[in-house]
């Protein structure tokens, strides 16, 4: 088997072996360079509250950091089940909901105030 040299380091077949199949590579590299993005737009502000980056890197994209964090096995796929996500999802309407009850009751005390 012959190995082509790519500009990528490290090289996406390797990245494999940590998720099982691109698709999951794809989606869990780009939801943590998205949260990387997010940690240094936010360091300006003080806030904190998002992970640093898991690596040394000279990569200056989030995307590469992502991946160089996946290679050295920092980051891992954790998969749900569809139970799990559709607990989430009902937590999440319900919430939504109790939020507009609590609107719509704060707005009929403030009518009934004035």
């Amino acid at each position: 088997m012959t190995t082509e040299d790519t500009m990528m380091n490290p090289a996406i077949e390797s990245l494999m072996g940590h998720t099982g199949s691109k698709f999951s590579l794809v989606t869990l590299s780009a939801r943590r360079a998205r949260e990387i993005n997010s940690y240094f737009n936010q360091l300006g502000d003080g806030l904190g509250n998002m992970v640093p980056p898991q690596v040394s890197s000279t990569a200056r994209k989030p995307l590469s950091i992502s991946f160089e964090e996946i290679a050295a096995g920092k980051i891992q796929l954790v998969a749900k089940t569809i139970e799990e996500v559709l607990a989430e999802n009902e937590a999440a309407i319900a919430a939504e909901q109790q939020a507009e009850l609590d609107a719509m009751q704060d707005s009929t005390t403030e009518q009934a105030a004035e």
